[in-house]
């Protein structure tokens, strides 16, 4: 997947956790970090443009406590992203 894209939809996702999970703006400081760290990861990846989804990787280049928060925002966030961005959602099912 593209990194650009990864980013961004990392980024929708982590947002629709924030909001209902968070109080305050979104996102949060905590949720922001997240997203930044994240970025940082995706950019530092040894696959490059050809890397797989991080669920499939061999490589687990997030730290434990942080790949949970990733986690729980995916498991949040995944099944909503059909109403916040359909068509990011449907292209990730058809891209496994």
């Amino acid at each position: 997947m593209d990194p650009a894209k990864e980013k961004r939809i990392f980024e929708t996702m982590t947002i629709i956790y924030c909001t209902k999970h968070h109080a305050g703006r979104s996102p949060c400081p905590s949720c922001g970090n997240l997203i930044t760290y994240a970025w940082q990861r995706i950019d530092h990846c040894p696959h490059g443009s050809a890397k797989p989804f991080c669920s499939k990787c061999s490589i687990h280049c997030f730290h434990p406590n942080e790949r949970q928060k990733v986690k729980n925002v995916m498991r949040y966030s995944g099944p909503r992203m059909i109403f916040h961005s359909p068509l990011d959602a449907f292209r990730h099912l058809f891209s496994r």
